[in-house]
């Protein structure tokens, strides 16, 4: 009976994760990831297929831990905004490897595609034809913090990341969400 590779493949995804946050899939290695997870490379091509699969395992598994931990709430969107920005606080690397992929996919994947799938089916139901209007600036609200230029963080009056200016910057996302849905629930469609 062949060994258990529960363990290595384990290790191999920890350590694709932070290498490919750290580095994107471009900037990302191999030998790194053999280094780091303790096995051979060729290992990780056994189990995985070629250094983009990974990747693409990688954000996908990454984009469904999210999901699971932060339930979408289309009916308490400010609630939404505010957990989902305090989970990403807490996981950089998540908005990292989002952000590569954004960065080096020119397409999609489908995991990607079917993560967003429930979340515009439950906003058509409140928005109509805005869901993904109100989807993409909600979005872009819960990760303007973290996507922030560091020059633009140097002005923040304390410590760009202290708990005290995160918590600042929540109340205002968690503001700033109600003010979209209630722009959103009455401003009419064009052609209306």
């Amino acid at each position: 009976m062949p060994p258990d590779a529960t363990d290595t493949k384990r290790r191999i995804l920890v350590a694709a994760r932070a290498e490919f946050a750290q580095y994107g899939l471009a900037g990302a290695r191999v030998d790194r990831i053999a280094e780091i997870g303790r096995v051979n490379k060729r290992s990780i091509y056994v189990h995985f297929g070629p250094k983009g699969d990974l990747f693409d395992l990688v954000v996908a598994t990454a984009l469904t831990e999210m999901a699971d931990e932060v339930p979408f709430t289309a009916e308490d969107l400010p609630a939404y905004a505010g957990t989902l920005f305090d989970y990403l606080t807490a996981r950089p690397d998540v908005l990292r490897l989002t952000s590569w992929a954004g960065l080096e996919r020119t397409e999609a994947s489908s995991n990607e595609v079917q993560a967003y799938e429930p979340k515009v089916r439950a906003l058509t139901e409140v928005f109509d034809g805005r869901a993904v209007d109100v989807l993409a600036l909600l979005l872009g609200q819960i990760t303007a913090w973290p996507y922030a230029s560091a020059a633009l963080q140097s002005h923040a009056t304390d410590d760009p990341w202290s708990v005290t200016r995160l918590q600042q910057h929540r109340a205002l996302l968690v503001a700033s969400v109600e003010a979209l849905v209630r722009t959103a629930e009455t401003h009419p469609l064009p052609g209306d």
